[in-house]
C-alpha cells in the first residue's frame, strides 16, 4: 500500500471536515493508502509537519482551505523530490479548488480525487528568495475586501464588479503607483490592484476564463487594474469583468516567468489569502512544475 500523510487543520470550513471523514478514510483505504493523520494546531504548523516528515510518504494531502494549502506547499519547496499532493478543500474561497475543479466541502468526493485522480505538473509562485504562494500574490484595495469580508457578505457581492461599482461611489479606492519589470517590457502606472497568479479563480470574485491559465506551463498572470477615475468607467470596466471578456483599457492580463514591483511607499501584500507583508520592491516568480498534484 502507498503510504499517505494527511493533514488537517480542524478549524477549516467550521469543521465540515468530519461530514463523512470516516467514510473518506475507507475509501482511501480501499484504494490502495496507509493514511497517517495530522492535525494542525495553529499558524504555520502544517509547513513545520511536511519538512518534517513528507519524506517518508508517498503521497502528502491536507484537508482545509487554501491557507492549509499554502502552508502545505511551501513545506513541499523545502524538502528535496517531494511527493505528490492531494487535496481535500475544507474553507471559504477555496480558489485552488475551482481552478483544478476538485469537489470543494464534499470530504468523500475531494476523497474519490485523490485515488482516482492524476498527478500533474504544478507550478508555484516565489515571493523573495524563501517564500512561497501556490496560487496568488495580490496588493490594492480588493485584496482586503475579498480576504476580509465575510463569506455571507462574500456571496452576496458575487463579483469583483460589484466591489468596483460600490468603490466608485465609496471614493475610498487608493491608487499606488507602481512599476513592474516583467518579461515583456516595463509596465508603469497607477494602480488600484495588482496580482500575480496561477489560478483561474481569484478570492472567489473574479474568474479567469480556463484558456488564459496553464497551471504548469511555467507562465503565471499578471492582473493590474488601473484607476478608472468616472463612474461611468467604472461601470464599463465592471461590465468587462461581468462578461469575461476583459476587454477594458483600465484591465491588463499579461502572462510572465517573473516580476519586480516598484513603489514609492511600502505596499501590503497578501499571499494565498493571508497577509504577505509591507514591501517597497517586490520580486516574484514562477517555479515551473514545482510539485505534481493530483486531481
Amino acid at each position: 500500500m502507498r503510504k499517505l500523510m494527511l493533514i488537517v487543520n480542524p478549524a477549516a470550513g467550521r469543521g465540515g471536515f468530519r461530514t463523512l471523514f470516516g467514510e473518506a478514510m475507507l475509501q482511501l483505504s480501499e484504494g490502495g493508502f496507509q493514511t497517517s493523520l495530522y492535525f494542525t494546531k495553529g499558524h504555520g504548523e502544517a509547513t513545520e509537519l511536511v519538512k518534517k516528515y513528507a519524506s517518508g510518504y508517498d503521497v502528502i494531502a491536507c484537508v482545509g482551505g487554501d491557507g492549509t494549502l499554502s502552508e502545505v506547499v511551501s513545506g513541499l519547496m523545502q524538502i528535496p523530490n517531494p511527493p505528490p499532493l492531494g487535496y481535500i478543500p475544507m474553507g471559504t474561497s477555496n480558489d485552488v479548488a475551482t481552478t483544478l475543479g476538485i469537489p470543494k466541502n464534499d470530504t468523500l468526493g475531494a476523497a474519490k480525487r485523490i485515488v482516482e485522480g492524476k498527478a500533474h505538473p504544478y507550478d508555484i509562485g516565489g515571493f523573495g528568495k524563501n517564500d512561497y504562494f501556490a496560487y496568488i500574490a495580490a496588493f490594492g484595495a480588493f485584496t482586503e475586501v475579498s480576504y476580509v469580508t465575510p463569506q455571507d457578505q462574500k456571496k452576496a457581492l458575487g463579483h469583483l464588479a460589484y466591489i468596483l461599482q460600490g468603490a466608485s461611489l465609496l471614493g475610498k479606492i487608493e491608487k499606488i503607483h507602481t512599476r513592474i519589470e516583467y518579461d515583456d517590457g516595463v509596465f508603469e502606472d497607477d494602480l488600484l490592484y495588482g496580482s500575480m497568479s496561477n489560478s483561474t479563480s481569484v478570492a472567489g470574485i473574479v474568474r479567469l476564463r480556463d484558456e488564459m491559465v496553464s497551471i504548469g506551463d511555467g507562465k503565471s498572470e499578471l492582473v493590474l487594474v488601473k484607476d478608472p477615475v468616472t463612474p461611468d468607467a467604472y461601470g464599463d470596466l465592471a461590465g468587462a469583468i461581468l462578461s469575461r471578456t476583459f476587454e477594458n483599457q483600465n484591465l491588463h492580463i499579461l502572462h510572465t516567468t517573473k516580476a519586480k514591483f516598484i513603489f514609492d511607499r511600502p505596499v501590503a501584500w497578501t499571499r494565498d489569502g493571508e497577509a504577505g507583508g509591507e514591501h517597497t520592491v517586490a520580486e516574484l516568480c514562477n517555479y515551473h512544475a514545482a510539485i505534481q498534484f493530483i486531481f
